[in-house]
């Protein structure tokens, strides 16, 4: 990897994580390094079995270095020990290349607790974000959907939603380009009095801020797939909830659809006919495509990838993290952040005050 290269973007990749790692780590960057020509990599792990990996790649020529280390988180350490015990972990020294200024982002397809654990310990939060949170998107009726939090705080206060909020919009629009995202606010029902304390004083500081984007008020669980909204805000409780029921139902229909072809041959008959059609399905459902979580809120670019995919995904994930690099997505979250901070202790004492909670029905 040379020393300088002009506009280039270095992204460290924790070669260790994931289920199939090294291997996917490797091939997946050599896709991603084609679709972006300016990416550079620092694979970090195990040496004698990243290179062998790394030089069946042109592509990866000049652009790859490697950090070696032997110690690797596993899928089921616990965070608190990870974090005290594991730093010379692939995850640990990936990190740390953000951290000292080497790279500008780092991916991993590693142990998500962990993962979080050492990143907000290493590069700490940015200014004004109490929280950090986990955003990823996914398809709907009417294109996709970014959602946060799926699981880094599973209690949130009034204004770890709102700043939520303005994080999924500046998400919204780097990632999928949407330039006045429809932000709404995951809750019980429409009502304005429903839901939980947190809920309704947050709903009535976002109607009073201006926000990159248009909150258009509570939104219901049809709301997350139907297109209804841009960004779904919620807690990391039910974020996690919502989008692990998401991923259970699109396996459950694809299980149902394969066994209803195989049940006959006349099945069979039609699906050789529809064949065409069910891989234009098969395409827009394709997890891959929305592989790449962002850890958001952190002084730097940190985007987990499913452990469980190939290098297809792995590539995608790649790419959420060379997007957000970028168009300096960190730098205008931080400066909107803040100045929501400011418009919010501003706001009137009876904004903060929430009304009386009604039962969902």
């Amino acid at each position: 990897m040379s020393t300088n290269s002009s506009g280039s973007i270095r992204i460290a990749l924790d070669a260790m994580g994931g289920d199939d790692a090294p291997r996917i780590v490797v091939n997946g960057a050599a896709i991603a390094q084609v679709r972006y020509p300016q990416a550079e990599f620092i694979f970090v792990g195990d040496e004698t079995k990243i290179q062998p990996l790394v030089d069946k790649h042109k592509s990866l020529k000049g652009r790859a270095k490697i950090v070696h280390t032997t110690e690797r988180v596993l899928p089921d350490d616990k965070p608190g020990v990870v974090l005290r015990s594991g730093r010379q972990t692939s995850m640990r020294l990936a990190i740390n290349q953000v951290h000292e200024g080497a790279a500008e982002a780092i991916v991993s397809a590693g142990n998500t607790g962990a993962l979080m654990a050492m990143a907000k310990f290493v590069l700490k939060t940015l200014p004004g974000i109490d929280r950090p949170a986990i955003v990823t998107f996914f398809p709907t009726l009417k294109g996709e959907t970014v959602m946060l939090d799926l699981g880094a705080n599973t209690e949130c206060a009034p204004e770890n939603l709102v700043d939520f909020a303005v994080m999924g919009a500046l998400f919204a629009n780097t990632v999928l380009g949407i330039e006045n995202p429809r932000i709404g606010l995951l809750n019980v029902g429409s009502e304005e009095t429903k839901g939980h304390e947190e809920i309704r004083i947050a709903a009535q500081e976002l109607r009073a801020l201006e926000l990159p984007g248009n909150f258009i008020g509570y939104v219901e669980g049809d709301d997350i797939t139907n297109g209804s909204v841009d960004v779904v805000v919620t807690d990391g409780f039910t974020g996690n909830v919502a989008l692990k029921t998401a991923e259970g139902t699109a396996k459950m229909y694809t299980e149902f659809l394969k066994r209803t072809f195989k049940s006959s041959w006349l099945a069979r008959v039609g699906y050789i006919f529809a064949n065409h059609a069910f891989k234009k399905l098969r395409k827009r459902l394709d997890p891959r495509t929305y592989n790449g979580a962002m850890l958001i809120g952190l002084r730097g670019v940190c985007v987990k990838s499913h452990g469980g995919t190939d290098a297809i995904g792995f590539a995608n994930a790649i790419g959420v993290a060379y997007d957000l690099v970028k168009y300096k997505f960190n730098d205008k979250m931080s400066q909107r952040v803040q100045l929501m901070h400011e418009k919010l202790s501003a706001l009137p004492p009876e904004i903060k005050t929430a009304a009386e909670p009604v039962v969902a029905a």
